[in-house]
């Protein structure tokens, strides 16, 4: 199985999602997992990334980065800027394939939001986004969002993006729900799924992220709705959606 994760924005806990994935990949039976980031930025050539903290999280996992450029920009600009090598259409998809031959489940973390462009050629629109990556991959697009004002309306684009292409938005996650939440993530949490026509499958509570590794495993799956698969979703209402405070543990 291969399952992509991107965000509404920036910052919105993509990389902490992805490490609960993997968690909750690994409690239900997966033994065999990769973490797939096509384009890192932000971070020296030896400096511990997105990756590394996916590993520290979830523990053992096969992590692949496909390009990495030092600005914390879009990676296009990013590579630009650096005087490095654009990413390549054909490395991403030929490092996911090869990673799913060898897996039982491959999860592929984009960079920022759904039209964040990696390469500023290669896409089928022109620039290369996650869009293009998943519908190489045939992979199914979880959506991690914000719970705080202005989530509605983020939530509601990244999805039409996604279906415009024809792919499928697999769930939406909360990427940081607050211990006290305020007025519109409480209403948000109610209206995500409603806006949106995807089920709110996830809440990752504050904090998850400074966990040490072996309560972020335990706790991991229990973010998630038990009844959840990333299959293509048979009710465009949203379905059954895990509300903040059902299941969470911090």
């Amino acid at each position: 199985m291969i399952l992509a994760v991107t965000g509404t924005s920036t910052d919105v806990g993509k990389t902490v999602a992805t490490a609960a994935l993997v968690a909750r990949a690994r409690s239900r039976g997966a033994q065999r997992i990769a973490v797939v980031k096509p384009a890192q930025t932000g971070i020296a050539p030896t400096e511990p990334g997105d990756l590394a903290h996916v590993q520290r999280l979830a523990g053992p996992v096969t992590v692949v980065e496909c390009a990495r450029y030092p600005e914390p920009l879009a990676p296009d600009v990013a590579a630009a800027r650096a005087g490095l090598a654009p990413l390549s259409r054909d490395r991403v998809a030929a490092a996911i394939a090869e990673a799913a031959a060898a897996h039982d489940v491959t999860i592929v973390e984009g960079a920022g939001g759904v039209l964040v462009r990696l390469a500023a050629h290669g896409g089928d629109a022109g620039p290369l986004t996650i869009l293009d990556v998943a519908a190489d991959a045939g992979a199914p697009i979880v959506v991690v969002c914000s719970p705080a004002l202005g989530a509605l309306n983020h939530a509601e684009l990244t999805v039409a993006a996604i279906r415009a292409r024809g792919l499928t938005p697999a769930g939406l996650v909360v990427g940081s729900w607050p211990v006290v939440p305020d007025l519109a993530m409480r209403c948000n949490a109610d209206d995500l799924p409603r806006v949106t026509g995807v089920p709110l499958i996830g809440t990752l509570p504050e904090g998850v992220g400074a966990m040490t590794r072996d309560r972020f495993v335990e706790s991991a799956p229990g973010w998630f709705d038990p009844n959840w698969s990333p299959t293509p979703p048979t009710d465009r209402s949203g379905g059954q959606s895990r509300r903040p405070h059902e299941g969470v543990r911090s």
